[in-house]
């Protein structure tokens, strides 16, 4: 035992001192760890410190991988020595990097998201703070990918051209394509120019019709009103007309359009659409003062069109915003056809007219009689 503690002494020890140091560094990891944790429970009780528990995770394995690779170095000789140092300072630094990578970026999407839900609960708008989360984390990760990458010899140029401001703009081009970069810049004038945020009703056609949900650096994702998530690059959203229902007035004048047949008595009809919609709860009286002391009606009804088959009438319901508008028009429409059946007035539809010639008929008749013989 004796002999064997003289032989190799100098191994025991480094072991020891080795094994040791990891054990010292998990216990610190393990102590601020909870000191952060317990502050963060503190000021933030209904929040899980999901950014204290992953560096930890992320500490602790690096103290590990670090320590196998130290009790390595025993196994290796003088000649390689150098070579192994090397991937050792390689591995300590990619891990610092990555450490402080995730780190950051976690707590930078930590604060943005209670940034966000502060305006969320105080009615202001989080658009721009979204849009620059997704702007601060892809920085973050990109300058970690770049500090790491210097580490290694034969891509270290590619990093230091990418750290400069012409190298950013060149390796976001030569790695993207022309459809990305389009979408990164529509969102960029969207959140700038604000033609909509999060939150509000936007319309691109009949089939495009919710809320915006989120807005991101590629797309921007509307909820329709079958809870379908609908994904539209930026780059498209910027070149189409939409109408945005809560862009500045939320008042929303909502079109009644019904055709009546040339026989049915137009006043009635007029009459019974204006009782239809001034009886409705959304409606909304968007009568000026000198309408009302002229006694003008509250809504207004006109025909607007002598059709082949109908004469259509127009009403404009006013409601309080889309939403409303939506349902008061479908409650309108049953209700005033359901008035309409009562009291008479018709509501034309197609048909088509078959015209038989003479001898058509006749011919038709013979081949009757032929198959009722046979």
């Amino acid at each position: 035992m004796i002999e064997f503690w003289t032989a190799n002494k100098r191994v025991i020890i480094y072991v020891l001192i080795v094994i040791c140091v990891v054990l010292i560094l998990r216990f610190f990891t393990k102590l601020f760890h909870n000191i952060l944790e317990k502050r963060s429970r503190k000021k933030h009780p209904n929040e899980t410190p999901e950014t204290i528990q992953l560096t930890r995770k992320i500490l602790n394995s690096l103290w590990l991988v670090l320590g196998i690779m130290a009790l390595v170095f025993i196994f290796i000789d003088k000649e390689n020595y150098k070579v192994f140092a090397q991937k050792f300072y390689i591995v300590f630094y990619i891990g610092i990097v990555a450490v402080a990578t995730i780190t950051t970026a976690s707590l930078t999407q930590t604060w943005f998201k209670r940034s966000i839900a502060i305006k969320i609960k105080t009615n202001e708008d989080p658009t721009s703070y979204k849009f620059l989360s997704y702007i601060s984390f892809f920085s973050i990760y990109f300058i970690g990918i770049v500090l790491a990458i210097l580490v290694f010899p034969s891509l270290r140029g590619i990093a230091q051209t990418a750290v400069g401001g012409a190298g950013v703009i060149a390796v976001i081009a030569g790695v993207a394509s022309q459809e990305a970069l389009a979408n990164l810049v529509g969102g960029v004038f969207i959140i700038t120019f604000k033609p909509f945020k999060i939150g509000d009703i936007i319309k691109l056609d009949e089939t495009m019709v919710g809320k915006v949900t989120d807005i991101t650096l590629r797309h921007t994702i509307i909820r329709n009103y079958e809870n379908k998530m609908i994904v539209i690059p930026n780059s498209v959203i910027n070149k189409e007309k939409l109408v945005n229902y809560d862009l500045g007035e939320r008042m929303c004048c909502q079109w009644i359009e019904i055709g009546i047949s040339y026989d049915s008595d137009i006043d009635l009809a007029k009459h019974i659409i204006r009782e239809e919609c001034e009886s409705h709860p959304n409606i909304l009286d968007h009568r000026s003062e000198l309408d009302k002391y002229n006694n003008e009606k509250k809504v207004v009804v006109r025909v607007i069109n002598l059709g082949d088959s109908a004469i259509t009438i127009r009403a404009w319901a006013w409601a309080a915003s889309f939403d409303d508008a939506f349902r008061m028009k479908c409650d309108l429409y049953e209700s005033i056809k359901k008035r309409f059946d009562n009291e008479g007035v018709q509501i034309p539809f197609p048909h088509t007219t078959m015209v038989f010639k003479d001898q058509q008929i006749n011919k038709f008749n013979r081949n009757i009689r032929t198959l009722n013989n046979e």
